[in-house]
């Protein structure tokens, strides 16, 4: 992945938050993008603010046909070098509300996999191109968290899968696929806008920009940033039996 307007993105999740941040800052550099998300006059919207926004696509990750969308999405761009996810959701739910966790399941997992996967076939059906799939994740999913059940649990499915798909390249000698897992803490986005009380948190705008200058150096993995670094590896020396017994929550 390098600087030019010969380089081609597309994200998923761009109308608000990570996503959206990421799309200005991959415009800077001169890329070509296409984006989707589920509301499409708010698609259409950024795409009269940006230039570099070529094509656009309505798509609900939770669709049967969101990977048909998103092939469709990649040939409006005129072919795809780098495939962004940031589509998901999360609940502080320590009700176990099942409509929540199960929506939860549905697009951080369910709805992640559909993409990546169609992400994952197209890169390996087009060995010129030196792909590059990026998704967040999160420092959620380093621990199980009682008041967000479903959501530290689809987060550690994010970061397991892509460390598969990364595998699976070796296996297959993919040497020209690089995929990344994003692991953000607590980012000043409308996912937080629930009412808890959430320290630490990131400006959203450095937090693309950190993205997307970790992406041009294709590193695997990143965590965002030092101060959570420092708090994940506290968080892993914890033993199961006393983390079970921490009341950690935000509100």
């Amino acid at each position: 992945m390098q600087n030019g307007s010969n380089k081609k993105a597309i994200v998923v999740g761009a109308t608000s938050g990570i996503g959206k941040a990421v799309v200005a800052e991959l415009s800077k550099l001169g890329w070509e993008i296409g984006i989707a998300g589920r509301r499409q006059g708010l698609l259409q919207e950024i795409q009269r603010k940006n230039l570099q926004v070529v094509a656009t696509e309505q798509i609900d990750i939770n669709a049967d046909n969101a990977g048909e969308k998103l092939t469709k999405l990649i040939g409006k761009t005129g072919g795809m070098d780098l495939y962004f996810h940031s589509s998901g959701i999360g609940f502080q739910n320590p009700g176990l509300d099942l409509e929540k966790e199960l929506a939860t399941v549905s697009t951080n997992a369910l709805g992640f996999t559909r993409m990546v996967n169609t992400a994952f076939h197209y890169f390996e059906a087009h060995p010129e191109r030196r792909g590059h799939i990026a998704v967040i994740s999160s420092i959620a999913r380093t621990k199980g968290l009682g008041a967000a059940p479903a959501y530290s649990s689809s987060k550690r499915f994010v970061s397991h899968y892509v460390e598969c798909l990364c595998q699976l390249c070796h296996i297959k000698g993919l040497k020209h696929i690089c995929i990344t897992d994003i692991r953000p803490g607590f980012v000043a986005t409308p996912l937080l806008a629930d009412g808890g009380h959430y320290p630490l948190q990131l400006p959203v705008d450095k937090v693309a920009h950190t993205i997307v200058r970790s992406l041009l150096r294709r590193r695997s993995i990143v965590t965002i940033d030092w101060r959570y670094r420092l708090l994940v590896f506290f968080w892993r020396m914890v033993p199961r039996w006393l983390w079970v017994r921490m009341k950690i929550q935000s509100k």
